[in-house]
């Protein structure tokens, strides 16, 4: 099912309930939660629009191309946040409690909304796009054996799975906008592949000894698998979780021993380590790479963060 609401033994987000509740009250008392409009990029919204709350800024850009005018979408993670770490305030629970319908991801990479939903007592369904798509192969993650990576988005491909699911939900919530929703579906995944084959062509281009890298975190499997690179090691098993001193050496004689050309790290991480490591091993580094979060234009859509990638990694790998 891509529709449910989370089981109470999947909770994890560590918050004080009462506290957050008595902060949603506080916010609505004054009015703070009024208004529908999309909070990642202060457009008005559409009065009869539905509101759409997702849990990264990517994933409230795909609702907003498939929904076009019909849907007021915000992310609870903004721009340039860290969506593994994320901390929620009450204002989000005030959000999440007016919600038409809950987005997320889901794979272990935002499961901290569950308790969100629960707190805020809100009936909007909540779409895992992640989960049981058909025609993917998921990769393994960087936790327990079991775990999978949950960045799937990073193959355009499976954006537009999301898309696709997307649509079909939103059309089932706003029923009387269903062909709307279906023509903008079949428009946007359109662009998509289009996208896609961009994508490939841009990196087929790049001569394939040089396309080993290095990824700053577990963010890039499913980008590399699709478009051809290689990924021989990783800076960090997960955000917030810096290596030890003797993790670090063994990546730097990784990186000498098979050749990488670059390391790739991501705009909303500290660039320190990664240029560190890269400067010892010698590589080129490059610390602005998209891949949770939309940044600046031009990378603030999803289709801007691929444009934007694949320019980062052509030019990085250059001979």
């Amino acid at each position: 099912m891509s529709t449910r609401l989370f089981p109470a033994a999947s909770l994890r987000l560590n918050i004080n309930r009462r506290a957050l509740l008595a902060g949603v009250a506080t916010v609505i008392l004054t009015g703070a939660c009024g208004a529908r409009g999309d909070a990642s990029s202060g457009a008005p919204a559409d009065p009869g629009a539905i509101d759409v709350v997702a849990t990264t800024s990517v994933l409230a850009d795909l609702v907003r191309q498939v929904g076009g005018s019909d849907v007021s979408a915000s992310s609870l993670v903004p721009p340039g946040g860290e969506v593994h770490t994320f901390d929620p305030t009450p204002a989000d629970i005030a959000r999440v409690a007016d919600a038409d319908l809950i987005v997320t991801n889901g794979l272990g990479l935002d499961d901290w909304v569950a308790n969100l939903a629960r707190d805020s007592g809100t009936r909007a369904p909540i779409l895992v796009l992640g989960e049981d798509l058909d025609g993917v192969t998921y990769l393994a993650g960087e936790g327990p054996e079991g775990t999978v990576n949950p960045h799937l988005w990073m193959d355009v491909r499976n954006a537009s799975r999301y898309a696709v699911r997307i649509g079909d939900e939103l059309a089932r919530v706003d029923a009387s906008h269903a062909g709307a929703y279906g023509a903008a579906t079949k428009a946007y995944t359109q662009r998509l592949t289009e996208l896609d084959a961009w994508a490939r062509e841009q990196i087929a281009a790049v001569p394939e000894a040089r396309r080993k890298v290095v990824s700053f975190h577990d963010a890039l499997p499913y980008f590399a698998d699709a478009y051809g690179l290689e990924i021989v090691g990783t800076v960090i098993d997960a955000p917030g979780q810096d290596p030890s001193a003797g993790e670090v050496a063994d990546l730097i004689e990784a990186i000498r021993a098979t050749g990488a050309s670059a390391l790739f790290g991501e705009a909303q991480f500290n660039p320190d380590l990664a240029r560190t490591i890269a400067d010892e091993a010698g590589i080129t580094v490059i610390t602005d790479l998209y891949t949770d979060s939309l940044g600046d234009p031009p990378a603030d859509s999803y289709e801007g963060l691929i444009r934007w990638d694949v320019d980062k990694v052509v030019e990085a790998l250059q001979p």
